[in-house]
């Protein structure tokens, strides 16, 4: 699914025209990116929780000269789901396992 593919549901959905839509989605994509971007974690109920993790300094190796090298501090974005939607991505799963 892309952001145009939102932005088509989400005007479906509200019932309003694909530019108000587009201008929503755009809007909640800007408060999620600055909110990550700060450092802030963000929790969707019923949806998951996106964080920002501190990742430290570690060894590592080049594969092709089998150099050590040190891979730098780094922020990473995660995502954990909530119960509800890996229940919801795992139904059709338990539904075929039951037959």
């Amino acid at each position: 699914m892309t952001k145009a593919d939102i932005v088509e549901r989400v005007s479906e959905k509200v019932g309003t025209t694909r530019k108000d839509a587009q201008d929503l989605v755009e809007v909640v994509f800007d408060l999620l990116k600055d909110a990550l971007e700060s450092g802030e974690d963000v929790k969707i109920s019923g949806f998951g929780k996106f964080e920002v993790r501190q990742k430290n300094d570690r060894r590592g190796r080049n594969p092709q000269t089998g150099e050590v090298i040190t891979i730098a501090a780094r922020k990473v974005l995660a995502f954990k789901p909530s119960a509800v939607l890996r229940d919801g991505v795992n139904a059709e799963l338990a539904e075929t396992n039951s037959i």
